[in-house]
């Protein structure tokens, strides 16, 4: 696997908010469903899930800085460091090298003469040959023969999961139906997001070394009044001139449906009113009766005029508003 860092295209310096973006990115533009005619995009799209999974993981990442790990997680060159024994001169003789202080001439092996010892004669009796020397030596790890690959597990299967707005905002479960046919209840996370990456453990294609995941990406859909802002909903609220003057109660709309909000006598258009609790729910983990907490609802009022404005012509008729809402500009 190639570096993670260059295949989510940015720096070893990058922050965490940095690496989650350009997931993101990566994510949407290498989705299979948006790339059915490319057969490359959902091995893309593994490579970059794996690559976030890695690099989002501290600990891992860490790791992988420090050259302990490779891009898939395993241990990087298991062999590092292991050099020559120290005191081993050239020719597997200890101590000097030929000729020096101490050592060993050519053909002489730390004091056995070679015309002495059948040396052949001599490694076969405490070894058993050279051929259970190899096989000790393979099964030591030293052989010329590598080891087996370690088993490897099952691909991922992406899943595309379209939420919509008022689910998302009050954390309601999904049902997602699997590549297997099964239907499973999806927990939403608290302040999911259009974009929201949920890994499914397990999920994916079998393999030698254990299933794969699904790997779900949240869409959070649009709604015809409602907005998202941070952990808070917005809405403009119209109402009729006559409330607005005097003052009403009116039926507002939330996530969790309509409640009665008052309207004070005199209240001009543009006003915000507060619903607490009834925005988005929060990513903080704190929780109100076991679930999630919640952001605001800013309700904004407009004043809506009628349609026919030739009734309230004759009702204004001779009256004129001395205020002068403009003044604050200079005007």
């Amino acid at each position: 696997m190639r570096d993670p860092y260059v295949i989510l295209g940015i720096p070893r310096t990058a922050s965490d908010a940095d690496i989650k973006s350009a997931y993101r990115k990566l994510a949407k533009e290498l989705h299979p469903d948006r790339n059915k005619d490319n057969p490359k995009a959902a091995e893309k799209f593994s490579d970059a899930t794996r690559a976030y999974d890695l690099l989002s993981d501290k600990n891992k990442r860490a790791q992988f800085d420090r050259g302990e790990i490779d891009g898939e997680g395993n241990p990087a060159n298991p062999f590092a460091g292991m050099g020559a024994r120290p005191g081993y001169g050239r020719g597997g003789t200890y101590g000097a090298g030929p000729g020096g202080p101490g050592g060993a001439g050519p053909g002489d092996f730390g004091g056995f003469g070679g015309d002495d010892v059948d040396l052949g004669d001599l490694f076969e009796g405490l070894f058993g040959g050279r051929k259970a020397q190899a096989q000790a030596g393979a099964r030591r790890g030293f052989g010329r023969q590598p080891p087996p690959p370690p088993p490897r597990r099952g691909a991922d299967i992406q899943y595309r999961l379209a939420v919509p707005f008022v689910d998302a905002a009050t954390g309601r479960d999904q049902r997602i139906t699997l590549a297997d046919g099964k239907a499973i209840n999806l927990k939403l996370p608290a302040g999911v997001e259009d974009g929201t990456i949920m890994r499914l453990k397990d999920k994916g294609h079998p393999g030698t070394g254990g299933n794969g995941d699904g790997i779900v990406m949240v869409e959070v859909g649009t709604h015809p009044f409602f907005r998202r802002e941070g952990d808070n909903i917005r809405m403009d609220l119209p109402v009729t001139l006559d409330e607005a003057v005097r003052g009403a109660k009116v039926k507002c709309p939330t996530a969790d449906g309509a409640v009665m909000l008052t309207v004070k006598p005199g209240t001009s258009s543009g006003t915000v009113m507060r619903l607490a609790g009834k925005g988005w729910t929060k990513k903080n983990g704190k929780t109100t009766g076991g679930a999630p907490e919640r952001g605001d609802q800013l309700v904004t009022i407009e004043i809506q005029l009628p349609a026919d404005l030739a009734a309230l012509e004759q009702r204004l008729d001779g009256w004129v508003d001395t205020a002068r809402p403009r003044e604050k500009f200079g005007l």
